[in-house]
């Protein structure tokens, strides 16, 4: 994953319907109607956001699998690759 800059991210949100609530000092609070959560995106002028902090904001934003060529690869955790697969099938370590 790239980082990317808070000022990029707001931009990003801002596509995905997010709404700018509030600023508080340099950071910008997103919400999205339907959504309970918030996004306190850091504005710092073009300087990036750490991997960590972009990945969270963008996974509870919805968007780490679809924002850009990127991140299309990612998948989320726990993620159902094939549907077809039956659990009892599903052979562990252990079982080996």
């Amino acid at each position: 994953m790239n980082s990317m800059s808070g000022k990029e991210l707001a931009k990003l949100l801002e596509q995905n319907e997010w709404v700018l609530l509030r600023i508080q000092g340099s950071h910008h609070i997103y919400g999205k109607p339907g959504i309970a959560s918030r996004i306190s995106v850091p504005i710092h002028g073009s300087k990036d956001l750490k991997i960590g902090l972009l990945r969270k904001l963008m996974k509870t934003a919805g968007l780490l699998e679809t924002s850009s060529s990127d991140l299309t690869s990612e998948q989320p955790p726990n993620q159902i690759i094939d549907s077809s697969l039956d659990i009892d099938d599903v052979k562990y370590s252990d079982d080996l």
